[in-house]
């Protein structure tokens, strides 16, 4: 009952005192103390939730001191020297290839940045499956990118732990495990019989208890070591784990433990008691050694022939001789350790045990016992994973664990040997295989005995498999570990029997009758299988057979690959030929073989004969990959269309660049030796070309096949540098290619890109070699181009291979973009105009085993193929094209390249070649190109047109006759070799191979009579064959040069002299005519019997050919020619009828640029840091706002809606595309796109449309007067009224009041446009007077979005208007419509006359100061408070339209006065009061001289006077200004401020004139500019005066004493009682000048943002953000998509568009690294401005590549942004439904 006692006390002080007991020399008691109280404190009968015990333990464990200074005191005491920070998915990290041992070492963010690794191969990435870091663990990484931390070795100089510190730690924590085992050992019930939730809420409870354990672990060293000890001592847990006898509780829980483990072995209990009685040992279908199946749910046991029962697929049943019994056993467990791997696997890998384990692993004895451990739990893993719902999750934990230890090659060795890893994982996967196969219908469907895997199952469509086999891909790149499995035979005959299992599945039968109803996608399952579980596992073992020494491996393998093919054919029944009809891409051993061969030969020196089975074998193993070639050409024939798309899925995944070395390039590999190695059976070779005549595409095919097989050198003989540089030079001739692409292109075997080979060229290398770098550029268009490869002229020129281009095609057209690229080069460069031929290359030199592929270019069978298409298509025959002509040539070419060695005969006598005697005497292809041949005898139907005997045969009939006839020549040979009774098995089975291709075996099947309509001629009748005779005589040669005439439309072409020019530089590249041309000299060369030949030939006269009319491309160029001569003429009927327009599209689009123009004209920098901000206090809008405020404070509101503009902050900017149309064809194109349903990017409904003719977005129409040009002239009539008279008229004409139109057309559409300017503005940037919807509020709006569009025209311009002249912005501009619209509003509103500001401006009022002393109303603006360019707007859209220039003028001179008279003002409050008082006096002086009143002193003076008669004005600031300016006043600078203070009220003054009456503006330098406007204004009459003496002051022109209204306007500001000092100053003070809008200036390295803002938590929510994002207009950071900011449902990004953008903002994504703009409620992906070194976008960083500013892109973005061109340049809008 101590422990009671115990339990009451104070827990820290009980603590303390147990220390110090346990301390003493003799603590027994203290430990029964101890153990006693940890019954009570840890009894697993309490409900796990309860934190009591784990407070508890956390005192106890620190002794009585706080657990956090515990925590720190052992830190200090880390001795370790890995980082092993654990992460789990997504988390962001780096992966160096440089720095990498293992490719899958990485590091977290922190030791990588603390690491050197400038200008490694390096990357981000985000974690899929967790991970950890592997820095300071050299056998994983290179010491020299350890971090700053871990590559000091901190374990020496750390001093060692004190014995008590840890004492309490290792009594306590083997309690507190245990407590834990026993809360799982409780809580787990079988996955069946309960639901998964039941699990995760143990998991739930348990969470605190194992976060302690993980925070443990991060303790450091001295812990882990602790932790070590407990969870791998046997003792301990042979104590522990059953509980004492007499508690009842803990012997139950163990018996639940042991009923657990009962299931754990790969066979269950039950089963194994039956399979001793009932199994069945079934050699053949699985090798030697599988074992019995998993679990024994629905499958039979029986003999193998018992009958299958209907409905249910029998699976079969493999005998169980594996080597390692321990691996079918049950588990047993030793130690802690090993109980907790257990129930980790049975709760699926709850996340935090696994990083618990994995925390653990720096500790290096924990490390080898865990790695053990995991081994000796796999078979037990795979079950759990096959029984998984969340198998995806559960792989990736699994992943996560197993790829920390076995990318260890110490490790990996230690535990194969040990532990047999090996057989382990192969027998874990060939058992997980097991549980989905089924029988193959491959060849013999009934007795079929091979079974393959069921691509439909889960296990292969999920891909769940995958963890298993990526971790034995792991250890195979071990070269210790990969020897140890090629020594060990049985393991690779398991491995084999294994890969049968792939062999054959998924196999497709051809549809004939129906078209297929349910396309299955199993394909993508299987060709992922074949990669990943056959294809990787091969090129890991691969890698370690590259020297000499490796003899043996290869031999190995190939003799097992061997042995379990033979067995493959024996169970499909395979004899001598593929069953029709059907075809499978997969066939793993075949590729397994022909890549060992293809190694052994080129790198280990092994001699080809060594490795090849007899004859017959070599036979069968070719059959099948043969069959994939047909059908191949079958399927692109569309003779496989009935079986729908996947089936040209499948041939096109065949040879994509991830599959193809795996896949095709073994199977041609495999074919090429056949034929080195046969001479016996070139006659495939004619069935092979002759049989596919029925079918043009398929006589193609198969030639293109033969000249690929004849020509293609990638395992006969090419080094791996040639291979990676033909593979390059292929893909980049298709396309352009980007440097990830192209990367991803090539395909990773034998040239991995990762990690350089010693000793071969690497990737960069090679490309700089072969390509040259296009930067990324704009096209006009707006569309952004990446950084593109493009191939070298001389690689055009001497290395394009079109062969290889076909081999790689995925798809047809990408060959023919091949060509096209290319003869747009020959064109460029002049060597060829015409349409040039594929050129042909010169192939690399055979490898010495494979010299025998040159027979066959040198056999009588292909050169009569050759003979007869080159007869067929001189005779114009229907099926031949220029493509088999092309190919043709192409075989002499190659034969005439490829000389036979010995001309001597083989030994073995050549049954078929005898046969062809009659043909051609020899076979070498030199002497038997001019052997003419005479006559040839043929077997054709009677119906046929030679046996009528009567007519002489014309051309045509005899071309189709011979047509007939060579189809025939093979059922001709087939007579002879009966008559001769010669027969051989090879013969006998190419026979019947062929009569399958041909797919029938009726002697009349695939003649085609002409006159029949009808493909096929139904086999149930066929016609009598009858001999004829062919009257020929010409030889291959006479056809080359016939066909050479044909081709080249000239009769003598060839002069017989023709060959004595032997340069044959220039027949590199060029059409057929130059092809032969080169065939013929080449031939000449080599023979000087040919070249007599060939110069007889062109001696004699040639048959007349029938002329060519035209030559095509001149009637081509004519025909171009006419086109656009109409498409001219189209164009001008158009534009003739386009100009009655009447109507003109706009864009209104809240605009807030100008609202966010500073004063400095540098950009501001985005904070990248904690201490970094942006303050928007200097913002043009922030300062109008604040200045609106101020004035409505103390003055009128109708008069402070006067004085200043709106729209700052969200002004309303019309734009349009110019072009125009009919009011009445508008309405009815909205009708028609109101009934288009296929509408992206805009709505209708909210009237918005494209224009119909440049596809512009718009959402407006602004109406244009018609008849405008007449009434111009009056308009401009200047005339010489005085200045008074003008000052009077105006004034007239402002009293008159606003005649409202009459009701038209044109008005109602005026007031449309207002409507939809409004509701395109936000409510909020409307109202700014005190009463909302106020008249006054209107009229503001109103002018304030005239002011607007000049303001941005202005910004457009570049803010100044020195260039004069139309800008790019002008074109969009249609201020004049909208003027016109504008004033017709305005005129609503007369302003009353006696608050008319002209008064103000141009008479001295008698003294109204009775009004102004009453206080009940509030004072108006004074004048010299009021916005200049907003009056003059005011006055212009208030006078009739349209306004005569003389009227405009004389209101511009006016505001002109006033404004100068502001700056002076203004001028003044800026100098100190000694200043003031000097620039006072000397001005007084000059007040009477004459031309005082154009003198700034003068006037200054006296503003400074009355402005001093209050005393507020000026004495505010006084200090404050003598401290700011030290500077001296001089008169030069002030002149300069003046200018800088007028010049913007001028250069909108002059936009206004230049829209109002068409005036031109003139360019000038900047320093010219006040002067040039000035004068385009019309405020000098004289001519422009030189810059440098330009005086402001000389363009005022007063129609009244200057110093009354200066003084009159000076007691407006005086006599102001309420305002303060301070307040009537920052009035006084306002500065026009503001720079261009720009966006934040974005550091260089995007690695800078990214680490900043990924992890930094939302101002709003306080988290860390999903997808956080940033506004490159003013710095906020947001959440996008983030529910957590919805603020009346709508999301963060879209309502901070609302309020920084008037509903555009611009976001920069940080996780994706793209900019995304949201324009009202459409949003688009404009594109990243961030590129990596080769000039690509890395969209959501999924290469992570290091990213960097591209300037270019940028200016792009911010001139699209300050133009608002957003909307016309980017074409992929959507709708965003408020979620961003």
């Amino acid at each position: 009952m101590m422990a009671a006692s115990l339990l009451r006390r104070d827990k820290k002080a009980t603590a303390a005192h147990l220390k110090a007991d346990l301390n003493r020399t003799d603590n027994s008691a203290a430990v029964r103390q101890l153990q006693e109280l940890l019954d009570v404190v840890l009894n697993p009968e309490k409900p796990a939730a309860d934190t009591e015990a784990l407070d508890w333990c956390k005192c106890l464990i620190a002794g009585g001191e706080g657990f956090e200074e515990f925590c720190k005191t052992v830190r200090s005491y880390d001795n370790a020297t890995l980082c092993g920070l654990v992460w789990t998915a997504n988390f962001v990290a780096y992966r160096c290839r440089t720095c990498g041992i293992s490719p899958c070492m990485s590091l977290c963010a922190e030791c990588f940045n603390n690491g050197d690794h400038t200008g490694h191969d390096f990357n981000m990435f985000r974690s899929q499956a967790g991970g950890a870091c592997d820095c300071g663990d050299s056998n994983v990484m290179r010491e020299s990118g350890f971090c700053r931390r871990h590559r000091l070795r901190t374990g020496e100089n750390i001093p060692s732990i004190p014995r008590d510190l840890l004492l309490m730690s290792e009594m306590v924590l083997p309690r507190f495990i245990l407590c834990i085992i026993q809360y799982l050992r409780d809580g787990y019930v079988e996955p069946d019989s309960s639901t998964e939730r039941d699990l995760q809420k143990v998991l739930q409870q348990l969470e605190p208890q194992i976060s302690f354990l993980e925070e443990l672990t991060k303790m450091g060293g001295a812990m882990r070591t602790v932790l070590t000890k407990i969870l791998t001592n046997q003792q301990t847990f042979k104590e522990l784990s059953m509980g004492q006898e007499e508690n009842l509780y803990a012997k139950k829980n163990y018996d639940k433990y042991l009923s657990a483990l009962k299931n754990s072995g790969l066979v269950s209990v039950e089963e194994k008691a039956q399979g001793a009685t009932a199994d069945v040992s079934v050699g053949a279908e699985g090798g030697a050694g599988a074992m019995a199946l998993l679990g024994n749910e629905n499958c039979f046991e029986e003999d193998q022939d018992a009958g299958q029962s209907v409905g249910q697929r029998k699976r079969v049943k493999l005998s169980s001789s594996t080597k390692d019994p321990c691996i079918i056993e049950s588990l047993k467990h030793k130690c802690f350790l090993e109980e907790l791997l257990f129930w980790t696997i049975k709760y699926e890998f709850p996340q935090k045990m696994v990083t618990f384990l994995l925390n653990m692993l720096p500790d290096q004895d924990y490390k080898i016992t865990f790695t053990k451990t995991f081994v000796q739990h796999y078979a037990f893993i795979m079950k759990t994973l096959m029984k998984s719902h969340e198998s995806d999750t559960m792989s990736n934990r699994i992943v996560h664990i197993s790829v920390q230890l076995f990318s260890n090659e110490e490790l990996a060795r230690r535990v194969t040997e040990e532990c047999h890893l090996l057989d382990i994982m192969v027998t874990v996967l060939l058992y997980m295989m097991e549980s989905c196969l089924i029988k193959s219908e491959l060849q013999d469907e009934e007795n079929n005995r091979h079974v393959v895997v069921n691509c439909s199952e889960p296990l292969l469509k999920n891909n769940t498999y995958w963890p298993l086999v990526s971790d034995f891909i792991n250890i195979l790149s071990h070269q210790s570990v990969a020897k140890k499995f090629m020594e060990d035979h049985s393991l690779v005959m398991l491995w084999m029997s294994f890969v049968s299992f792939f062999q054959g599945m998924n196999l497709n039968k051809r549809e004939l009758n129906e078209h297929v109803e349910f396309e299955s996608q199993t394909y993508y399952a299987a060709f992922a299988a074949e990669l990943e579980a056959c294809a990787q596992p091969m090129w890991g073992l691969l890698t370690h057979c590259k020297v000499k020494e490796t003899q043996e491996y290869t031999k190995t393998v190939v003799r097992y690959c061997l042995e379990t093919l033979q067995i493959w054919f024996d169970a499909i029944g395979f004899i001598d030929e593929p069953a029709p009809n059907q075809v499978t891409f997969h066939l793993p051993l075949h590729r397994y073989y022909a890549m060992f061969l293809s190694k052994g030969v080129k790198c280990q020196g092994l001699d080809l004969d060594c490795l090849l089975p007899d004859q017959e074998m070599l036979m069968k193993i070719m059959v099948h990959p043969l069959q994939i070639q047909a059908c191949l050409s079958e399927i692109h024939s569309n003779m496989w269309v009935r079986n729908g798309l996947q089936i040209k899925g499948q041939a096109m995944t065949y040879v994509q660049s991830h599959f193809c070395n795996s896949m095709i390039d073994p199977d041609i590999y495999l074919l090429q030796v056949r034929f080195i190695q046969t001479t016996s059976s070139q006659v495939f070779l004619r069935d092979c070309v002759l049989y596919s005549e029925q079918e043009r595409p398929m006589l193609e095919g198969a030639l293109t096949f033969l000249v690929i097989l004849t020509s293609l050198r990638i395992h006969l003989g090419m080094t791996d540098d040639e291979i990676l540089r033909a593979e390059m030079v292929s893909q980049l001739c298709m396309n352009d290619r980007t440097h990830s692409a192209l990367l991803d292109l090539i395909p990773e075997n034998p040239n991995p890109k990762s990690g350089i080979v010693p000793g071969s060229c690497s990737f960069e290398q090679m490309l700089s070699g072969v390509a040259d770098f296009k930067a990324p550029v704009f096209e006009p268009g707006g569309s952004m181009q990446q950084g593109m490869y493009t191939p070298k002229a001389e690689v055009w020129e001497k290395e394009f291979d079109p062969i290889m281009v076909v081999l790689r095609t995925v798809y047809r057209r990408d060959v023919q973009s091949a060509m096209d690229r290319y003869s747009a080069f020959l064109k460029q460069s002049g060597i060829h105009t015409g349409n040039p031929w594929p050129p042909y290359k010169e192939r690399t030199q055979l490898h010495p085993c494979y010299k025998g592929l040159i027979k066959l270019l040198h056999c009588k069978t292909l050169h009569i193929v050759i003979f007869t298409l080159l007869y067929k298509i001189w005779m114009d025959h229907q099926n031949m094209s220029e493509h088999v002509l092309c190919m043709v040539l192409y075989l002499i070419e190659l034969g005439l390249d490829n000389q036979v060695q010995d001309n001597k005969e083989d030994g073995e006598p050549c049954i078929e070649e005898h046969c062809h005697d009659s043909w051609f005497p020899g076979t070498n292809l030199l002497s038997n190109l001019h052997h003419v041949i005479n006559f040839v005898r043929v077997r054709v139907p009677e119906t046929a047109p030679e046996v009528k005997k009567e007519a002489p045969p014309s051309t045509s009939t005899e071309a189709s006759s011979y047509g007939q006839n060579s189809r025939r020549l093979t059922g001709n040979w087939r007579e002879n070799l009966r008559e001769a009774q010669v027969f051989s098995l090879v013969a006998e089975r190419r026979r019947k191979f062929q009569e399958i291709i041909n797919r029938s075996n009726s002697e009349a099947q695939v003649v085609r009579p002409k006159s029949s309509s009808t493909r096929w001629v139904p086999p149930g009748t066929p016609p009598q064959l009858v001999t004829e005779i062919l009257e020929i005589r010409e030889s291959m040669l006479s056809l080359l040069i016939k066909l050479h005439q044909k081709l080249s439309s000239k009769q003598n072409s060839l002069s017989a002299s023709w060959l004595d020019d032997t340069d044959t530089s220039h027949h590199a590249h060029g059409d057929g005519i130059t092809a032969i041309e080169r065939i013929l000299t080449k031939a000449a060369a080599r023979s000087c019997q040919i070249k007599r030949s060939i110069q007889d030939i062109c001696g004699k006269v040639c048959p007349p050919v029938p002329p060519k009319k035209n030559s095509p491309t001149d009637k081509k160029a004519m025909d171009k020619e006419e086109r656009r001569q109409r498409a001219r003429e189209r164009q001008q009927k158009l534009l003739a009828e386009f100009a009655s327009r009447q109507k003109s599209f706009m864009e209104t689009a809240m605009d807030v640029v100008l609202g966010h123009r500073c004063k400095s004209t540098e950009a501001k920098n985005l904070p990248t840091s904690d201490d970094e901000h942006i303050y928007p206090a200097d913002t043009c809008g922030v300062a109008h706002d604040v200045r609106l405020t101020l004035m409505q404070r103390f003055f009128k509101d109708s008069s402070c809606l006067q004085s200043v503009s709106i729209g700052w902050d969200g002004g309303v900017y019309v734009q349009t595309c110019g072009h125009t149309l009919h009011i009445d064809c508008h309405k009815s194109y909205m009708e028609s796109l109101r009934n288009d349903q296929v509408l992206q990017g805009f709505s209708v409904d909210k009237g918005e449309f494209t224009c119909p003719l440049c596809r512009q977005f718009a959402n407006s129409v602004l109406p244009c007067r018609p008849g405008r040009s007449t009434e111009a002239g009056t308009w401009h009539t200047p005339t010489n009224k005085k200045m008074c008279m003008l000052v009077k008229e105006v004034e007239d004409l402002q009293e008159k009041l606003g005649l409202f139109p009459t009701e038209s057309n044109l008005s109602k559409e005026m007031e449309l446009v207002i409507k939809d300017i409004k509701n395109t503005t936000q409510k909020k940037y409307m109202d700014y007077g005190k009463n909302p919807g106020s008249p006054d509020n209107d009229f503001l709006f109103m002018y304030s979005v005239a002011r607007t569009n000049l303001e941005l025209e202005l910004v457009h311009r570049g803010g100044n208007l020195c260039s004069g002249g139309a800008s790019a912005a002008a074109k969009r501009s249609c201020l004049n419509q909208l003027f016109h619209v504008l004033a017709m509003h305005m005129r609503l509103y007369s302003i009353d006359s006696a608050y008319n500001p002209w008064s103000k401006l141009t008479q001295i009022t008698q003294s109204r100061e009775a009004e102004l002393s009453s206080d009940a109303q509030q004072p108006e603006v004074p004048m010299l408070f009021r916005d200049v360019p907003s009056l003059l707007i005011i006055f212009v859209l208030t006078m009739p339209q349209p306004l005569r220039k003389e009227h405009f003028t004389c209101v511009v001179k006016m505001l002109y006065n006033l404004q100068f008279i502001q700056a002076l003002a203004a001028l003044s409050t800026k100098f100190s009061p000694e200043e003031r008082q000097a620039w006072s006096t000397s001005g007084a002086l000059m007040k009477n001289t004459a031309n005082s009143e154009k003198s700034f002193e003068a006037l200054l003076s006296h503003i400074i006077s009355e402005l001093s008669k209050d005393k507020t004005a000026y004495n505010h600031n006084s200090e404050e200004t003598s401290m700011l300016s030290s500077s001296v006043w001089s008169p030069q600078s002030i002149e300069f401020s003046l200018q800088q203070f007028c010049l913007p009220f001028l250069r909108l003054s002059c936009l206004l004139q230049h829209h109002l009456y068409g005036d031109n503006l003139t360019g000038c330098l900047e320093e010219e500019e006040f002067s040039s406007l000035a004068t385009c204004l019309g405020l000098q009459s004289s001519a422009p005066q030189p810059p440098n003496n330009t005086r402001s002051a000389s363009y005022l022109e007063w129609t009244v004493s200057a110093f009354d209204l200066v003084a009159q306007w000076c007691t407006e500001v005086t006599g102001l009682s309420q305002l303060q000092a301070e307040q009537s100053l920052t009035l006084l003070v306002q500065d026009p000048q503001w720079a261009a809008p720009r966006l934040l200036q974005l550091p260089d390295n995007y690695n800078i943002i990214f680490q900043y803002y990924h992890r930094k938590a939302c101002t709003v929510c306080k988290k860390v953000p999903k997808d956080p994002a940033l506004c490159l207009v003013c710095g906020a950071f947001v959440c996008l998509k983030g529910v957590c900011c919805k603020h009346q449902g709508i999301c963060e990004c879209v309502l901070h568009s609302q309020h920084c953008g008037a509903a555009t903002g611009i976001f920069l994504l940080i996780n994706a690294s793209v900019i995304i703009i949201i324009r009202g409620h459409r949003f688009c992906l404009w594109g990243s401005v961030y590129l990596d070194a080769h000039g690509e976008e890395d969209r959501d960083l999924r290469r992570g590549k290091p990213l960097f500013l591209c300037e270019e892109r940028y200016r792009v973005l911010e001139q699209q942004w300050v133009s608002h061109t957003f909307d016309h340049i980017n074409k992929r809008w959507g709708p965003h439904y408020n979620g961003l």
